[in-house]
């Protein structure tokens, strides 16, 4: 099965993205996240299905919130310090 989504960035938190499952539908988005979201900025429309890998989300949770809850929140990746800091030993 293959469904539609339409992607937004926020203008609060880098790499924070809503997937929409009709565009410009905002509606099933709770007003606190959309507060904190800020103002949703389209990046792009792409067509899911269960084979089609994405960078930071699997497909099929993504699909299946689309279909439940009309939308899916991608939080920032947590980056990790890429220097140690501690003590040598």
């Amino acid at each position: 099965m293959k469904q539609n989504c339409w992607i937004y960035k926020s203008s609060k938190k880098d790499e924070m993205y809503l997937y929409l499952a009709r565009k410009d539908d905002f509606d099933a988005v709770p007003e606190l996240l959309m507060a904190r979201f800020g103002n949703p900025s389209l990046v792009m429309e792409l067509e899911l299905d269960a084979r089609r890998k994405l960078a930071r989300a699997d497909v099929t949770t993504v699909m299946r919130r689309l279909t439940e809850e009309g939308y899916y929140l991608q939080m920032p990746p947590k980056l990790a310090p890429d220097i140690y800091h501690g003590n040598e030993a």
